[in-house]
């Protein structure tokens, strides 16, 4: 009996996962950091390869992520969430320490960094919880949440990594807002917050507050903690409105800028590509978070509908934080632009999460068909 099946047939069933204009605008952010990385890494030998790799491992990721259905994702909340904080406390106790932070966890065979894990484990395990009081929700039912969230954010924050809590906290904080917080308790959150600022100020270590002093006046330490903020602000405007073209950002390759290939990216990006370029890219994340704000809308069940926006809202936040802190608008913490800045962890993580909304548009396709 002969086998008349195509080739395309043969692969369909693996490339139907993916929902055409996530990965399209994926692809187009792809080719951007191939692009942007090559000429930021020109001078470290083996970055742009190890980037092509990272931006590989995290397309298995993705597919991976879209090949998982959402029943399965609801399976895995629970363990993932609590394997992820006894991790966290084995850094606590055990973790090894770098430059001052205990962030690394030695398993003999690699190091890991738990607290990325939570930044996927944290909103399924809410959507998890929300999905189960689907109907009968109290104000208790927020406060148990709010619990679960803060029993990571704090052990991140221990270690210290302010920039890893504050996106954790983002990931589970988006999941309770979209699960229906009143916006009386939030507006309350945010005077009590305002009210804590003095209290905050005094609990922060010593390089925090001089990021937050540095953010109000770099020019107070040009040649030390403003340096960043000084020389990345420079990059983005030279840059003007149609750059100073690819590899030729002087900025960039006389080396002033930081940390060009991880979180000041964007400084030579702007650089090389202007104000359009900017827009350019601005309107594929535009693209991408409309995209997964749709999937969320249309999702088939209440765990779906809060995993995909939660994950729609990590995006945003990277961009935003990330986009922020080089334009000098708000302190250096340490966030990458999603699918950027040169850095595997965050590059795996992040193309999982695209891979889960995949999986979360497909699924809700599948029902409807």
């Amino acid at each position: 009996m002969n086998d008349t099946t195509t080739l395309w047939q043969r692969l369909k069933p693996h490339v139907a996962v993916f929902d055409p204009m996530l990965a399209l605008t994926l692809a187009l952010l792809a080719g951007m950091s191939l692009m942007t990385m090559y000429s930021a890494g020109h001078d470290y030998p083996g970055r742009f390869d190890d980037h092509v790799r990272n931006l590989t491992i995290a397309l298995g990721m993705l597919w991976i992520g879209a090949s998982i259905p959402p029943t399965w994702m609801m399976r895995a909340a629970v363990p993932l969430y609590v394997f992820g904080v006894l991790l966290l406390v084995g850094v606590a106790l055990f973790g090894d320490v770098s430059k001052g932070a205990r962030r690394w966890l030695n398993l003999g065979f690699g190091r890991v960094q738990p607290s990325e894990l939570l930044k996927i484990a944290m909103p399924l395990m809410l959507a998890w919880y929300f999905e189960r009081r689907e109907g009968m929700l109290r104000w208790f039912d927020f406060a148990i949440a709010a619990a679960m969230l803060l029993v990571p954010v704090l052990l991140i924050a221990r270690q210290p990594d302010l920039g890893t809590a504050l996106l954790v906290m983002a990931a589970g904080g988006y999941v309770i807002f979209l699960a229906g917080l009143s916006w009386k308790v939030i507006l309350a959150l945010i005077v009590a917050g305002a009210g804590a600022m003095p209290l905050m100020w005094s609990l922060m270590h010593d390089y925090q507050r001089q990021r937050v002093l540095t953010l109000l006046d770099p020019s107070s330490d040009p040649l030390g903690k403003g340096f960043h903020i000084i020389q990345s602000t420079i990059a983005v405007g030279s840059g003007g409105l149609w750059g100073k073209g690819w590899m030729g950002g002087s900025q960039t390759h006389l080396e002033f800028i930081p940390e060009r290939t991880t979180d000041f990216i964007f400084a030579v990006y702007s650089e090389e590509f202007g104000l359009a370029g900017n827009l350019a890219l601005l309107f594929v994340y535009l693209v991408l978070i409309s995209r997964g704000m749709v999937i969320a809308a249309v999702a088939a069940t209440e765990f779906s509908r809060l995993l995909a926006g939660a994950i729609t809202l990590i995006f945003f936040i990277y961009a935003f934080v990330n986009m922020g802190m080089v334009s000098g608008i708000l302190p250096v913490v340490g966030v990458p632009l999603p699918l950027m800045s040169y850095g595997g962890t965050a590059m795996v993580t992040l193309g999982l999460g695209a891979g889960l909304l995949m999986s979360i548009s497909r699924h809700r396709n599948l029902m409807r068909g």
